[in-house]
C-alpha cells in the first residue's frame, strides 16, 4: 500500500476504460469503486466516503459537467478532489471545469505517470484541508465550523437578534492562591466540561473563554427558536452541574464552588473580529455589555442569574424569577430593570 493510498471512485460510461483505470489505481495500492454515469456516481458519493473523483465528461444520463455543478452545491461534497478524464478538447471546455472546482484537467488517453502524480496531489492537498477541518472541529464549536463551512471566512459582522451570557467562578482569586496550581487547571478543566455541555446543549455558543469567566452566545451563528428559553435553561443547567460538583467537591475535602451568570437579550454585531491570521467569532453591542453587567451584580444582589426584562418578558411564566427593581449600571443612561432567576443556589 502506498503512503497515500485511497478510496477513489472512477465514473466512466465506457465499460473498458472503468475496468482499466480501476486496475492501474489498485495496483497503486488504492481501493476503487465504479459508477457508469454522473447519476450513479452522485448517489454513492452522497452515500458513501471517498477521498478522490476520476470523472469522464461524456456521459448518459448525467454528465461531467452536471455532476460537478452538484458537487459544488453540496457544502458535504464541494471539497472533494476530483480529477477530470476526458476526450473533450478546447480550452472553454477545461476553464469550465476547473471553475466548477475541477482540480485538474487530463486528456485522454491518460499518460499513467502523470496521473498517478496528478491523484497523489491532490490526496495530499486533501489531507491538509481535512488536518484543517480538525483543527477548526478542535478550536472552534460546532456551530462555528459549520458556518465557516457554509458561509466562508470573512470579517465583519451582521446585526441579529440573541441572548448572551456571562458567566464566573465566584471567590476565584482566593481560590487558586489557596490550592496548588494542578488542582487550579484540574478545576478549570471540570468546570468548563460542566459548562460547555450546559451550554451546547441548549444550542448556545462558547465564544469567550478567560480565566475562570466565559461568555456564550444564543441565537448566532445559527439560528435557534427561542434564544432567551434557551439561554435561560442552560444557566439553570449550569448551577444543578456545579450544585452536584460540588458534592463531590465535598467529599473530598475540598471547599464548593459557586458561579455568578449574567443573560441579557437583544441586538447584536456578531460575526468575525480580527485579522486573517487570527480571527475569533463574537458579538459585541449593548446587549453584551449589558450581560456582562449583570453577571457582576450577581456579587451585589447575592443571586446566582441575573436577567434583563427583555429575557424576562420572553420567557414568560415559564420562568420563577423574582423582580429586584431598576438597577443603575455603568454606561447606561437609564437604571435597568433586572430579575433573579429562582434557583436553589445563593452567592
Amino acid at each position: 500500500m502506498t503512503e497515500l493510498a485511497a478510496r477513489l471512485l472512477v465514473a466512466d460510461d465506457n465499460k473498458v476504460n472503468r475496468l482499466l483505470l480501476a486496475r492501474s489505481l489498485e495496483l497503486q495500492g488504492h481501493r476503487v469503486a465504479l459508477a457508469e454515469n454522473g447519476r450513479v456516481a452522485l448517489e454513492m458519493l452522497r452515500g458513501e466516503s471517498f477521498d478522490l473523483l476520476l470523472l469522464d465528461m461524456e456521459m448518459p444520463e448525467m454528465d461531467g459537467f452536471q455532476l460537478l455543478e452538484q458537487l459544488v452545491a453540496d457544502t458535504r461534497l464541494r471539497d472533494l478532489p476530483v480529477i477530470v478524464t476526458s476526450s473533450l478538447e478546447g480550452v472553454a471546455h477545461i476553464a469550465r471545469c476547473v471553475e466548477l472546482g475541477a482540480e485538474d484537467y487530463l486528456h485522454k488517453p491518460v499518460n499513467p505517470v502523470l496521473l498517478k502524480a496528478r491523484i497523489n496531489s491532490s490526496l495530499e492537498k486533501k489531507r491538509l484541508r481535512d488536518q484543517q477541518k480538525a483543527l477548526i472541529r478542535r478550536f472552534a464549536t460546532s456551530e462555528v465550523a459549520e458556518d465557516l463551512q457554509q458561509s466562508g471566512f470573512a470579517l465583519g459582522g451582521r446585526r441579529v437578534q440573541a441572548t448572551v451570557m456571562f458567566c464566573d467562578i465566584r471567590g476565584f482569586t482566593s481560590l487558586v492562591e489557596s490550592q496548588p496550581p494542578e488542582e487550579t487547571i484540574e478545576l478549570l478543566n471540570t468546570y468548563y466540561t460542566l459548562m460547555f455541555d450546559a451550554i451546547s446543549g441548549q444550542g448556545g455558543v462558547v465564544n469567550q473563554m478567560i480565566g475562570d469567566g466565559l461568555m456564550a452566545i444564543f441565537g448566532a451563528p445559527l439560528p435557534l427558536a427561542d434564544p432567551p428559553g434557551a439561554a435561560v435553561r442552560a444557566a439553570l443547567d449550569m448551577i444543578e452541574l456545579i450544585e452536584l460538583l460540588n458534592v463531590e467537591r465535598e467529599g473530598t475535602g475540598k471547599p464548593p464552588i459557586a458561579i455568578g451568570i449574567g443573560v441579557a437579550t437583544g441586538e447584536v454585531i456578531a460575526g468575525y473580529t480580527g485579522t486573517q491570521q487570527r480571527a475569533t467569532y463574537t458579538c459585541i453591542g449593548d446587549t453584551v455589555n449589558l450581560a456582562a453587567r449583570l453577571e457582576a451584580h450577581t456579587k451585589v444582589a447575592h443571586r446566582a442569574v441575573l436577567i434583563d426584562a427583555a429575557t424576562r418578558d420572553a420567557v414568560g411564566n415559564a420562568l420563577a424569577a423574582d423582580a429586584l427593581g431598576p438597577v443603575p449600571f455603568k454606561g447606561k443612561a437609564e437604571p435597568v430593570e433586572v430579575h433573579a432567576v429562582v434557583t436553589s443556589q445563593r452567592l
